[in-house]
């Protein structure tokens, strides 16, 4: 995953659909599927291309930690 920060700074940087399921550990068909679904983070369209916002990634992945009713994780299986 490469977030590197130039002129911009400022911005929050954008993961594409590989580097967020590279990031996730997931195939990028579960990215699509998710974003079908609602499932995941908040996707923004640049022209043709979908990204994310590093900041809505770190957002859901703290939602999905505090969607467990006692905050440990899920038993896998």
């Amino acid at each position: 995953m490469t977030t590197t920060r130039g002129p911009l700074s400022g911005l929050d940087p954008l993961l594409s659909v590989h580097e967020l399921a590279e990031y996730l550990g997931v195939p990028t068909r579960t990215i699509y599927d998710w974003r079908q679904t609602g499932h995941g983070p908040r996707g923004i369209r640049v022209g043709r291309h979908l990204k994310f916002a590093v900041s809505d990634v770190a957002a859901w992945i703290d939602a999905q930690r505090a969607a467990t009713p006692d905050g440990r994780d899920r038993p896998e299986g």
